[in-house]
């Protein structure tokens, strides 16, 4: 019988090396949850109270069943950002011009963000298994809200057109993160064991913006949120997708615990390994884009190898995805690759007591 310890995850954040391989997922859609269980419960998430604790009874039971030590969950800022929308819609956001970021209401957005956030953390809790906490917070990072207020391609006219504003708005946005997660930790703190945020910052061959420009104005936001999670003991993990190599050092620099998010078609799971993983813990490892191609039983194989030798080559390591496990993955392959990691942990387990 499985015994959940969340444990095994900090130890892996803090890059030691758990006593027993731990998952890890970024994000697994309601929708695979729910074949999974063969329940109906997603369109609960955005429902009253009663509505929330069915839909977290079930989304805690899944984590569980499927033998992680952690739930992951966030709410994300852009979900409640007045005027928000240019990340997803990719459109010229609400905010253009110095007026414009005068205007912003940005005092109201921790009041609208916890309106939201709060009942749903509240009704975390209350189903949290036993041996279990959570993994995640605060969704959504520094340059993907600023994505979400100004657009892509506008903050590229930004950066060099209005650079005393480009600025401004990072600063900004900066305190608003440090605001919410100093709350998420004083109300939450003992209801997650990692905090995680979720920044793309980068695409198959470099990052989207300047890597000069992120150091200089995205960064020293992450240095500032990471003071504040380790203030309240708790070890941060940063999920970031893309070609992020550029700036890794200087994220590092931050005080960052630990990386999730990788492909293959970027750099294989040894080259994280080989420069970071003296450095940092180190999440997931399976391209998603294997366990749509692969059949099960080839998903199984690799991953039963793959899996134990990143095990065997690193200190604080958990394995999963390598970025989620959206709607679209197959069922039958996403619990091969789940099926394989519990293989290992046999496999250990059996090794251990032949040694005692």
């Amino acid at each position: 019988m499985f015994e959940p310890d969340y444990r095994m995850i900090v130890d892996a954040a803090h890059n030691r090396k758990p006593a027993r391989l731990p998952l890890y997922e970024h994000i697994i859609a309601p929708e695979i949850m729910e074949k999974v269980l063969d329940a109906q419960f997603a369109q609960l998430e955005t429902g009253n109270a009663a509505d929330l604790d069915v839909f977290f009874g079930s989304y805690c039971r899944f984590w569980k069943e499927m033998t992680y030590d952690t739930v992951s969950y966030e709410v994300c800022v852009t979900d409640i950002l007045p005027g928000g929308g240019a990340l997803q819609a990719q459109t010229v956001g609400v905010i253009q011009t110095q007026e414009d970021f005068g205007r912003y209401p940005w005092d109201d957005v921790p009041a609208i963000f916890w309106e939201r956030a709060a009942p749903r953390f509240d009704a975390l809790a209350r189903h949290m298994p036993e041996g279990m906490k959570a993994i995640g917070g605060v969704g959504n990072g520094v340059f993907e809200i600023s994505q979400d207020l100004v657009g892509f391609e506008q903050l590229c006219y930004m950066q060099h057109d209005a650079p005393d504003l480009f600025a401004t708005l990072y600063t900004r946005i900066g305190y608003l993160l440090v605001e919410l997660w100093s709350t998420l930790l004083k109300e939450y703190g003992d209801l997650f064991c990692v905090c995680r945020t979720g920044d793309d910052m980068g695409f198959k061959s470099q990052t989207l913006l300047a890597p000069q420009a992120l150091v200089e104005h995205v960064v020293p936001q992450y240095a500032r949120i990471v003071e504040v999670v380790h203030a309240a003991q708790h070890p941060y993990l940063l999920h970031s997708c893309g070609c992020i190599f550029g700036i890794m050092d200087d994220l590092i620099g931050t005080g960052i615990d630990a990386k999730h998010s990788n492909e293959d078609v970027i750099a294989p799971y040894d080259r994280w390994i080989e420069k970071y993983g003296d450095q940092l813990g180190l999440f997931g490892g399976i391209d998603t884009d294997r366990l749509c191609r692969m059949n099960p039983g080839e998903i199984y194989d690799f991953v039963l190898e793959e899996g134990t030798r990143f095990r065997g080559n690193t200190k604080g390591y958990a394995l999963g995805s390598g970025n989620s496990i959206p709607a679209y993955v197959p069922v039958d392959g996403y619990l091969a690759m789940v099926r394989a990691a519990q293989a290992i942990r046999k496999r250990e387990e059996r090794a251990a007591s032949v040694m005692a």
